[in-house]
């Protein structure tokens, strides 16, 4: 829910420990502005009770400024409990660009934005997301120092969606470890919502594990060339269409929203895991989806590999590092699932407690005073 400054707290009905009484707040919301080169951006910064935050830019032509609001707020909390099941010592924030990245996107734009995230002294680190690449990192890079996610020929780790990919996978082995009791996906069908920088990767994995494969994307392009790497990879028209398909494994890697009161009764996958953020529309969904005996697994938790990968950088980047950081997302999830039976609540809610308890028992530890 909001309050009346648009600010987002967290919903009592989704089951973690937060008192409902004691809303939680983001610590810092900056609206970033420069007419000369069309910068219009939001910064939200959620928690640095870990560390720094840590989060991409999406770069995306919203409807309006209460949108691109709403959407900064939710994927800003949404990097807090992310970072902290990843284990890394960064809190959670994110930025919004308000445009059309094809034609408003410009280096001065990038360079007015870098000295935006270059006057928070250091409590965001910014990095790619929707709309924004690692070319794009590097001009943000020469007006400020917290930079993650910049191209290889800079030292940075590259297209993050490798490790997002591969996490993916990682978590839905996990998944079906839990629910068939084998962690292949062979033989199994997957169908995969949007198969841009994160689905088309997580295609190849799937192929290579021997799954059958069926996709879907708005955009024909994208779908033709995973159609050309991967002749047997089947097709449907839409994302209605792939979630009512039988299908064993829903993957929703576009953009968030994709599990709402519409979509829900038709799935008929025993399984949810995709690369998307977000994929709950709204508190409640995840019940839902406990109701119906779906079993889902909560995309903060397996899409986090391409923050391992952009926050590796910061101690000097190495892939193969970076690749055993994300190798754990498997035994992460894993453990999700067995909370969630044990305390007999869905995934989603056993994720957040986990996440909460890690950010208050090692944010805890800031009340140790430390000469610097």
């Amino acid at each position: 829910m909001t309050d009346v400054f648009g600010l987002s707290h967290k919903d009592p009905s989704s089951g973690g420990d937060t008192n409902p009484a004691q809303p939680v707040r983001h610590e810092q919301v900056v609206f970033c502005s420069d007419e000369r080169s069309g910068l219009y951006a939001i910064i939200a910064i959620y928690s640095t009770a870990l560390g720094p935050g840590l989060g991409g830019t999406r770069f995306y032509p919203y409807e309006s400024e209460q949108a691109a609001l709403a959407d900064v707020l939710n994927l800003s909390r949404a990097m807090a409990y992310k970072n902290a099941l990843a284990g890394l010592d960064l809190g959670g924030a994110k930025a919004v660009i308000i445009g059309d990245p094809s034609a408003d996107k410009s280096e001065a734009l990038l360079r007015a934005y870098g000295r935006f995230v270059q006057s928070l002294g250091g409590r965001y680190y910014t990095a790619c997301d929707v709309g924004t690449y690692s070319e794009d990192m590097d001009v943000v890079a020469r007006e400020c120092s917290y930079v993650t996610g910049r191209t290889q020929a800079h030292g940075g780790a590259g297209d993050s969606s490798i490790l997002t990919a591969f996490g993916v996978f990682q978590g839905m082995r996990a998944a079906a470890d839990h629910a068939y009791g084998a962690s292949s996906l062979r033989g199994r069908r997957v169908g995969v919502e949007g198969v841009g920088k994160v689905g088309h990767r997580l295609v190849d994995h799937l192929i290579e594990d021997g799954a059958e494969v069926v996709v879907c994307d708005v955009d024909e392009q994208a779908v033709a060339r995973v159609r050309q790497r991967h002749p047997a990879v089947e097709t449907v028209s839409d994302a209605a269409a792939l979630a009512a398909s039988d299908i064993d494994v829903y993957a929703p890697c576009a953009l968030g929203g994709a599990l709402d009161d519409e979509t829900v009764p038709w799935l008929k996958a025993k399984i949810v895991c995709g690369g998307a953020n977000n994929q709950l529309a709204h508190p409640g969904v995840e019940k839902q989806l406990a109701e119906r005996g779906v079993l889902y697994a909560p995309d903060y938790v397996v899409n986090s590999g391409g923050v391992i990968q952009v926050a590796d950088e910061i101690e000097g980047f190495d892939m193969g590092r970076a690749r055993a950081r994300a190798a754990k997302i498997f035994d992460t999830t894993l453990r999700i699932f067995r909370s969630a039976e044990e305390e007999g609540v869905p995934p989603a809610v056993a994720a957040d407690r986990l996440a909460e308890r890690r950010m208050s028992e090692i944010g805890r530890l800031r009340g140790i005073w430390l000469r610097r």
